[in-house]
């Protein structure tokens, strides 16, 4: 029996948007495919993100890789990002490594039945992908669009005065980051290997009260 692993991501931090459809659907498809699932990995974070901006997709892959998993369900292609480079890059990763990625919506794989590679794969990776684009920069016009006319009219934007983030979101938000710093990476190095500024480092690290801060073990 081939060993699977699900894939799931939702854009919004919350209780607005849930992955349980997602892998709902997998799941069924999984049991009719008589793939063995062992792991489930659900992500709330933008698809606009790049690659190493999101943790637990990092974590799948590296989960799958390590564990020699033969197949790799997701939903969609969107799921797996939302820039043509970004799941492009994450394809070639996967095929490299000889690991199959099965997207439902779109009925494709890298790898056909008989473990040939699917050459359609990449043109509609490309393709949709710039679609998708193209669609994104139409939206970011019209709203952005909105926004300047509102304000000539008086309109005032931004949040209001005192707004906090809340922690839960921020603890997904930069997962990463705290989990280096847990881990005892230095503040300039979690900076560098999460792609955030050392400010920024610092805030979380005095935030989540992250005090002990050893050397790596190595």
């Amino acid at each position: 029996m081939k060993q699977a692993v699900i894939y799931a991501r939702v854009s919004s931090v919350g209780n607005r948007q849930s992955t349980e459809r997602q892998v709902m659907d997998l799941r069924k498809y999984a049991d009719h495919e008589e793939y063995n699932v062992c792991k489930v990995f659900e992500e709330h974070v933008s698809g606009a993100k790049r690659n190493h901006e999101r943790p637990i997709l990092c974590e799948c892959l590296e989960y799958s890789i390590t564990n020699h998993i033969d197949i790799l369900l997701i939903s969609e292609l969107s799921r797996l990002g939302r820039k043509v480079d970004e799941v492009l890059e994450n394809v070639k990763f996967c095929k490299d490594r000889h690991l199959n990625i099965y997207f439902q919506k779109e009925n494709l794989s890298i790898f056909n039945p008989d473990g040939s590679e699917n050459p359609f794969l990449t043109i509609m990776i490309a393709v949709l992908g710039t679609c998708a684009e193209l669609e994104r920069e139409a939206i970011y016009y019209r709203l952005n669009s909105g926004k300047e006319k509102y304000i000539a009219e008086g309109g005032k934007v931004g949040r209001k005065v005192g707004y906090r983030k809340p922690m839960e979101v921020k603890e997904q938000e930069y997962r990463e980051v705290i989990r280096h710093l847990r881990k005892g990476t230095t503040i300039r190095d979690t900076a560098k290997l999460t792609g955030h500024c050392v400010r920024t480092v610092q805030k979380i690290k005095k935030e989540f009260g992250i005090k002990k801060q050893n050397s790596p073990t190595p």
